[in-house]
């Protein structure tokens, strides 16, 4: 059965933004890139809603906005910091940790970006990413090497983003 737009909102809304919010680092930022994505949606929801996989459309949506979105002026984004989960280990310590991988997560490239989010946020395969970025397997596999070198080199030297 195919869900009404409503229906799916309710239903995956809130990972949509989780999803919004770890590729952009910013709340605001998630919640308008999703409502976006949502009201792009919405007039084409009978078509979207019969596809075998809505949500991957949908996600589809919101790479696209993140990847071309003027209003990010830059890759360099301003994080509001969440209190996170901690089970035995000292709370400024985990705080210090998160906001250091923020930082460092936004220093890249927009599709670098997206490609490590999809991998290791969505769990998604090089071949989902590639459909869902706009690119071939082989461009996903640079994408998330050259990434993952940058963020292990700028680790490793201890710069502040």
């Amino acid at each position: 059965m195919n869900p009404t737009f409503e229906e799916y909102v309710a239903a995956r809304g809130h990972a949509l933004l989780r999803f919004g919010h770890v590729l952009t680092g910013n709340r605001q930022l998630a919640e308008d890139l999703v409502q976006e994505a949502l009201s792009r949606a919405h007039p084409r929801w009978r078509k979207i809603g019969r596809l075998e996989h809505p949500d991957a459309y949908v996600r589809r949506m919101v790479v696209n906005g993140f990847l071309s979105w003027r209003r990010l002026r830059s890759s360099q984004v301003v994080l509001v910091a969440t209190v996170p989960e901690t089970v035995g280990r000292d709370l400024g310590e985990a705080v210090a940790d998160r906001d250091a991988m923020w930082r460092l997560l936004a220093t890249l490239p927009r599709q670098q970006r997206a490609v490590l989010v999809l991998r290791f946020y969505e769990g998604l395969a090089d071949e989902e990413i590639a459909q869902l970025v706009g690119c071939s397997t082989a461009t996903v596999r640079v994408h998330a090497s050259k990434a993952l070198a940058r963020l292990r080199t700028t680790a490793q030297l201890g710069v502040t983003p």
